[in-house]
């Protein structure tokens, strides 16, 4: 499961559905790269989160992946994903994701997988799941 442990030098903040075994694959992975510790991963699906303690609303980030940088800044969908990936030095994919050129085309694709992820995590979580754990253990030190 991703670590919710607090780290004072965060950089992002991830609300991410815990529900959606695509999306746990995601956070799994990026937990793994993130070797400096500068992210921070909050299920919105879990019992214990507080939507005014994380100025989030569970209803839009179940529309959307949302992120919170340590300045305040609220970040959404693509975005969101292309600082996680410049942060766990996956520079080449934040690049991709950040080209203004293709904001428009990625940020209507990722809208239109997240309305209907759960449908893609039946069939592609559980696998998606066992792959990001097979590499994450065929990675450790």
């Amino acid at each position: 499961m991703v670590g919710l442990a607090q780290n004072t030098q965060t950089k992002l903040t991830l609300y991410f559905d815990g529900s959606c075994p695509l999306c746990l694959a995601e956070m799994r992975l990026l937990e793994h790269k993130d070797k400096a510790g500068l992210l921070k991963f909050e299920d919105i699906t879990d019992s214990n989160f507080s939507e005014q303690a994380h100025g989030v609303l569970c209803e839009v980030a179940m529309k959307s992946i949302k992120g919170k940088t340590n300045t305040g800044e609220l970040l959404d969908g693509i975005q969101v994903f292309a600082r996680a990936y410049e942060l766990v030095g996956m520079k080449n994919l934040a690049h991709f994701l950040a080209a203004p050129s293709l904001q428009g085309p990625l940020s209507w694709a990722y809208l239109k997988f997240a309305k209907y992820r759960h449908t893609f995590s039946k069939l592609f979580g559980p696998i998606a799941l066992r792959l990001v754990n097979v590499y994450v253990q065929r990675k450790r030190p």
